[in-house]
């Protein structure tokens, strides 16, 4: 009974939603970008690469809710690193009613990168400007084998289904927060690049 109980949770709990569309969300997403250079890598996940170079994949993520499910699309973005070692950081918002500025909780690595991190964001009125006004769920950055990784997960782009009552709703991302993504993917990667 002990080791088929994890078996049973497992099965339960980790398939999709009951409702769920792989690939529909990336479809809304990849028109509502209107990236054109978009290649489909599989069922829920696709790269998308920009004229300047700048290259990403996004890929869906469904998240059981008790009545309704959500889908998610994350984009992830790799680059190379100047330097060797491994370290997670996570970046948010600062400030309960009005944001003012990105904070860092380091989870690991070298001590001190996120202070670097963080003056060297400071530095860059660019990056930071289109960081701050960026509607973000989730940021992560991480270093291991010889490569950063950027996950950036948007409010927008997403697909909320319920069951009770049945609907079904595509979140978009406005044009200018579209704008204020590939900026801040564009800055994070030339960011990444120099430490």
């Amino acid at each position: 009974m002990a080791t088929t109980t994890p078996n049973l949770w497992q099965r339960l709990f980790d398939r999709a939603p009951s409702g769920y569309r792989p690939g529909v969300t990336l479809e809304h997403l990849r028109r509502n970008l209107g990236v054109k250079e978009c290649q489909v890598l599989e069922v829920g996940r696709a790269r998308f690469a920009l004229a300047g170079g700048l290259e990403f994949e996004v890929r869906e993520r469904a998240e059981a809710q008790l009545l309704m499910h959500l889908v998610l699309c994350e984009f992830r973005l790799q680059c190379r690193a100047s330097s060797e070692g491994t370290v997670r950081l996570d970046a948010h918002h600062r400030g309960a009613i009005r944001r003012t500025g990105i904070g860092w909780k380091q989870k690991g690595g070298e001590a001190g990168l996120a202070d670097r991190i963080r003056q060297r964001l400071e530095q860059d009125p660019i990056l930071f400007q289109a960081l701050m006004p960026l509607d973000f769920k989730r940021l992560r950055l991480e270093r291991a084998e010889g490569q950063w990784t950027v996950t950036l997960e948007h409010m927008g782009g997403s697909e909320v289904v319920n069951r009770m009552p049945a609907f079904r709703r595509y979140i978009r991302i406005s044009p200018q927060q579209r704008d204020l993504l590939l900026t801040a993917l564009i800055g994070l990667k030339k960011l990444l690049e120099s430490l």
